[in-house]
């Protein structure tokens, strides 16, 4: 009786604002803190480092996501990680003003990281087993944009607001504010989720001791790797994103840059404005077409354009270092094309994690074990980033981005279905039925 609301509910009620509260404290991890400690008079390359190890939970989530399908329900798992991220957020805001804040800070970004990658194993989880197959590919745009929506405020909303309060408060007190508003903000999504979202799969595991739990940690690491083609699709969803993982961490940096260090001299308000006005815009329509896209055609027949419209777009930022345009329309214009390419291919990636690795005796932890080794492909090149960018210089740096976008082509070529896709599990249903 006490879950009866979460019974008839809608996913178009829980799934943008589940997916909402994944994308917002990674991309404030991933990029807004980056903007942050530029401001506050961190070296790139520090901030390159520091700001990709502190992800290290979303690839080493796998480890503990077997722990999660034993005890309570996946909704609490959810529920619980997102007012432990927005209380780690007012920390960090109170953490800012100290001197020693970088240090601190980091540590509590790491936090953030454990229940950030935690609520990301729980709400995939209540999304895979309470949706069919069909749905989840309706719905994977949605969630794709949502996820994205909540990566943009952080980029686009919270740094645009900062940059009006740098200006009128000062950079640490801004921060401050913009922090306390982030943890604001995963603190009503946590209040809205304990009412809306479906309760998942509850515990009917039978494990009942710490032995048996690390015993069912074993069986699932065993059996990812007999999964056939596993390695097939270790290697595509590693290189997927290889490319990105070098872009994404130097490119707010290169905006922020003066002129004569090869950047584009932009405010931290311009940079808000780049991506949040324009960058948003594009990334949630080009998840949501991309969904509709991969529901008509089929994931593998659609496969080869997802991998290019995710990859080609970054040679934008080629030539934005080439040439350093003063127009902030040019640069506004040069980021829709980019990011329209990025969130139309990026549900490509999470929709064959889904329907091609995940399937089996642990869905979930299978999928967790994905998207960790998603992440270890994103991270590893970010980490890296700052130092590449400090040797090559902006022009050089972003040409290699070009040459690391080779890899996933060739594995596109020759990578695997073991798996029927949206499309051909459709059509199998259909004979059944006839």
């Amino acid at each position: 009786m006490i879950k009866a609301t979460n019974k008839v509910a809608s996913p178009a009620m829980w799934v943008p604002t589940a997916y909402f509260a994944m994308g917002l404290p990674f991309m404030v991890l991933a990029q807004s803190t980056a903007i942050m400690y530029k401001n506050m008079g961190i070296s790139d390359s520090k901030i390159a480092f520091w700001t990709s190890l502190i992800m290290l939970p979303w690839t080493l989530k796998p480890l503990w996501s077997p722990v999660l399908e034993m005890f309570k329900s996946k909704k609490f798992f959810v529920v619980t990680s997102q007012f432990i991220t927005a209380i780690t957020f007012a920390l960090i805001a109170f953490a800012l003003p100290l001197p020693n804040f970088f240090a601190y800070t980091i540590a509590l970004l790491g936090v953030i990281g454990f229940s950030g990658a935690t609520n990301d194993i729980a709400t995939d989880g209540v999304y895979l087993s309470v949706l069919s197959s069909k749905d989840q590919a309706r719905y994977i745009g949605w969630q794709g944009a949502s996820y994205n929506v909540g990566k943009f405020l952080a980029y686009g909303g919270f740094v645009t607001i900062a940059g009006i309060l740098e200006k009128q408060m000062g950079v640490v007190n801004a921060w401050v504010a913009v922090m306390l508003g982030i943890g604001g903000v995963m603190a009503l999504v946590g209040l809205y989720h304990s009412r809306m979202l479906p309760g998942g799969e509850a515990s009917t595991s039978e494990v009942q001791s710490l032995k048996e739990g690390f015993d069912t940690l074993l069986d699932v690491l065993r059996t990812f790797f007999q999964k056939k083609h596993i390695y097939w699709y270790i290697a595509f969803i590693v290189l997927y994103r290889f490319a990105e993982g070098f872009a994404i961490k130097i490119a707010p940096l290169f905006f922020k840059a003066a002129v004569a260090d090869g950047g584009l001299g932009l405010s931290t308000t311009e940079i808000g404005v780049v991506y949040g006005t324009f960058g948003t815009g594009a990334f949630v329509a080009g998840s949501l077409l991309a969904g509709y896209f991969i529901a008509r055609r089929g994931l593998k027949r659609a496969l080869l354009i997802l991998v290019s419209t995710f990859n080609i777009p970054f040679l934008v930022y080629a030539l934005l270092a080439h040439y350093q345009p003063s127009s902030l329309y040019l640069v506004g214009a040069a980021v829709v094309f980019e990011y329209f390419g990025y969130g139309f291919g990026f549900v490509g990636l999470m929709l064959f994690m889904m329907q091609q690795v995940a399937p089996g005796k642990y869905k979930m932890a299978h999928y967790a074990f994905a998207t960790g080794i998603m992440n270890l492909g994103f991270m590893v090149p970010s980490m890296l980033s700052g130092y590449f960018s400090d040797w090559l210089g902006y022009k050089l740096f972003f040409a290699w981005v070009l040459v690391a976008t080779i890899p996933i082509f060739i594995a596109t070529r020759f990578v695997p279905f073991g798996h029927p896709d949206n499309v051909d599990e459709e059509t199998i249903e259909t004979d059944k039925n006839d």
